[in-house]
């Protein structure tokens, strides 16, 4: 687990850009999922900085956002939404060929874009 905000911050980037790779590589469903996760390390770098503890191993997006008192840009919502419903499902999905038919590259595209613009929100917030 990441001992400080810049660190959890630094994964974030990475995550993003590894969710960037997999776009290109067109894993569509784990691009998202890595958008997740991105977007769960940077909130948890804010919380961290915010409350100098440890965040929990909560994985809930909206849960992180409420619990560091953002006020989420309404241009993010529906990544954020869209982001949260797939914070499991690949870890054991149910059916491999329905994500795969949900998360096509268009849908992708948007969530990627989304996503890449809520971290850099993201990051104007901790400093």
């Amino acid at each position: 687990m990441a001992k400080n905000p810049e660190e959890w911050m630094r994964q974030a980037g990475y995550d993003m850009d590894t969710a960037e790779h997999l776009f290109e590589g067109e894993r569509y469903f784990y691009t998202v999922f890595l958008c997740h996760l991105s977007l769960e390390k940077a909130l948890k770098a804010i919380y961290q900085k915010k409350f100098n503890v440890i965040p929990s191993s909560t994985n809930n997006l909206p849960y992180l956002i409420e619990k560091v008192q953002l006020k989420l840009p309404d241009e993010f919502s529906d990544a954020v939404s869209a982001l949260n419903r797939m914070r499991v499902f690949p870890y054991y999905p149910d059916d491999l060929q329905k994500l795969l038919n949900d998360y096509d590259k268009d849908k992708t595209s948007i969530i990627l874009e989304k996503s890449k613009e809520a971290l850099a929100w993201l990051r104007a917030m901790e400093k």
